[in-house]
C-alpha cells in the first residue's frame, strides 16, 4: 500500500460520502452507538492522527487533543476527511525510505499508515451509508490490498471485501467466527510471526 493507493480511496470513499449529503447523518447506525456524522468525524480523527504519529517517529506523541465536530454540516465533515487524507498522502510521500511510526498495534511503515488509513476510510464509510441508508461497495482493488497489508492471515475464500469486514468485526463469514478483539498487522510483513 502507498499514498496514491489512499489517495484513491480518499476519493472514492468522500465521493460516495458526497452523494448522500441529503440524507439524515444523525440517524443510528444500526448495530453501534454512532450516527452517521460521528462515523465520519472519527475517519477524519483518525487520518490526522495517522499523520502526526508517522511523522513524530518511534515515540507517541500525548500532547495532542483533537476532536472534528460532528455537529457541523455534512459537507464540512466530508471536507474534512478529504483535507486530512490529503495531509496523511502528503506526510506518506515526504517521508525518508523507510521511516516509521508509533502505533499501539506496532511500529508502522509508510505502507503500514496507508493501510490503517485506507480501513479507517473503507470500514467507517461503510458504517456510515449503512446509517445514510446508501450502500456502499468499494473498488475490489483496494479492498484487497488493504487486508492483505493489515489482516495477512485472513482467510482467502471469501471476496476481499466482506473479508475486510470480517476482519474488522463487521461481517460474518460461514465456518468463521465473528471477529471481537480483532488486530492489524501494520508493522512491516517481514517483522510478521507465522
Amino acid at each position: 500500500m502507498n499514498s496514491t493507493d489512499l489517495a484513491a480511496v480518499v476519493a472514492e470513499c468522500t465521493a460516495h460520502l458526497r452523494s448522500a449529503l441529503d440524507a439524515d447523518w444523525v440517524a443510528d447506525i444500526p448495530g453501534m452507538e454512532w450516527t452517521p456524522a460521528k462515523a465520519v468525524a472519527h475517519i477524519a480523527e483518525g487520518l490526522l492522527w495517522y499523520s502526526t504519529d508517522f511523522a513524530a517517529g518511534p515515540r507517541e506523541l500525548s500532547t495532542m487533543q483533537m476532536g472534528v465536530a460532528p455537529e457541523k454540516s455534512p459537507e464540512e465533515l466530508v471536507a474534512t476527511v478529504e483535507a486530512f487524507g490529503t495531509v496523511l498522502v502528503r506526510v506518506l510521500e515526504g517521508a525518508a525510505e523507510g521511516a516509521r511510526g508509533w502505533h499501539p498495534m506496532g511500529m508502522a511503515d509508510a505502507s503500514g499508515f496507508a493501510a490503517m488509513g485506507c480501513d479507517e476510510l473503507l470500514v467507517h464509510t461503510w458504517d456510515a451509508a449503512e446509517g445514510l441508508r446508501r450502500p456502499f461497495t468499494p473498488s475490489a482493488g483496494p479492498a484487497e490490498r488493504t487486508l492483505r497489508r493489515l489482516f495477512p492471515w485472513a482467510p482467502d475464500d471469501h471476496d476481499s471485501w466482506t473479508t475486510l469486514l470480517w476482519a474488522n468485526g463487521r461481517a460474518d463469514l460461514p465456518c468463521r467466527p465473528r471477529q471481537v478483539n480483532w488486530r492489524w498487522h501494520c508493522a512491516p510483513l517481514s517483522e510478521r510471526d507465522s
